[in-house]
């Protein structure tokens, strides 16, 4: 499904930082757009920046299942700086939780979560419940190997042990 998102620009609170962009909100079945300007209200002014498409996997209906049941059912917004004419390039829209804090743990996007629309709630919905499979829980068994008759990992072997390696070394012993 197509997204726009709409990114709002408002200005610095210090010196340092003329201007922060940050996204609010997305579009559903938006149509192309490249920064076209929907609102001004003083020095804040958003603008329907870029439509991206929205895939839903069947391998991610889990973790559409948990970005579902949060307080605020959430879309995440993953951009990062542009050397272009544009402040922001967008990599992609994900309704994934877990995708984008793959994104996230990077620390080279911008990861922003914005709110789902109704519409596109029921649409992730629809899909997971058309698509998802619980998995069933196995847990593995071990091999047939005894893997108690070798004692890996106790002492070393290069150096001459007089008793047991696990008893405490006496006073009266000298090292070479």
């Amino acid at each position: 499904m197509p997204l726009g998102i709409v990114i709002r620009k408002v200005p610095g609170v210090t010196r340092w930082v003329s201007h922060i962009w940050k996204a609010v909100a997305v579009l559903p079945g938006a149509g192309e757009a490249s920064w076209k300007e929907l609102r001004r209200d003083g020095d804040t002014i958003e603008y329907h920046s870029a439509t991206v498409p929205l895939e839903l996997f069947r391998t991610d209906t889990e973790a559409y299942l948990q970005g579902l049941s949060a307080k605020v059912p959430s879309i995440y917004v993953v951009m990062r700086e542009s050397g272009s004419g544009h402040p922001l390039e967008f990599v992609l829209a994900t309704a994934s939780p877990y995708e984008a804090q793959d994104y996230a743990d990077t620390g080279e996007e911008l990861v922003e979560k914005v709110p789902m629309p109704e519409g596109l709630i029921a649409w992730v919905r629809d899909y997971v419940e058309q698509h998802h499979e619980d998995e069933v829980f196995v847990k593995r068994k071990r091999k047939n190997a005894r893997v108690d008759l070798k004692e890996d990992g106790i002492g070393d072997a290069r150096i001459r042990q007089a008793a047991d390696v696990y008893r405490a070394p006496s006073t009266k012993e000298t090292v070479h």
